[in-house]
């Protein structure tokens, strides 16, 4: 998952970056190299207000003329789409767990941006909602 982005140097030094798609992911860097690495921290942030909101997670749209891409950890993808289609089947964690086997407080990290999940486990949870993770090499 590619997030298109706008990187514009600030008045006062540094970039400031913001998203088009995730409107509250928005920081700035003391230079382009920090603005990328501080650009991933809080695009995974913001996308916690759509967790605790229980909103889908915008997916990124293609990038206009000017914008770079931000490109979500693999891990994290698969919980926004795992986290995006749970809420399009009106399912939440502890009935991922139940479908799952497992206790309350496994089945929450399973969906937790900041805690890293097998992608094994991932492809079940995936599974226990009807869908099939696909691993492509381009």
């Amino acid at each position: 998952m590619d997030y298109p982005a706008q990187f514009k140097p600030a008045k006062e030094g540094g970039f400031v970056v913001t998203f088009r798609d995730i409107p509250e992911a928005v920081t700035q860097g003391d230079t382009e190299s920090e603005a990328q690495e501080l650009a991933i921290e809080v695009l995974i942030s913001s996308m916690d207000f759509y967790l605790e909101d229980k909103r889908p997670v915008p997916l990124p749209s293609k990038p206009k003329r000017g914008e770079r891409l931000v490109t979500l950890p693999l891990s994290i993808a698969a919980k926004v789409l795992l986290l995006n289609e749970m809420l399009a089947q009106g399912v939440g964690p502890a009935e991922l767990g139940r479908r799952l086997g497992m206790i309350p407080q496994k089945a929450n990290r399973v969906v937790d941006f900041h805690h890293r999940t097998k992608i094994d486990t991932m492809a079940d949870a995936l599974a226990a909602l009807g869908k099939r993770m696909e691993i492509i090499i381009v």
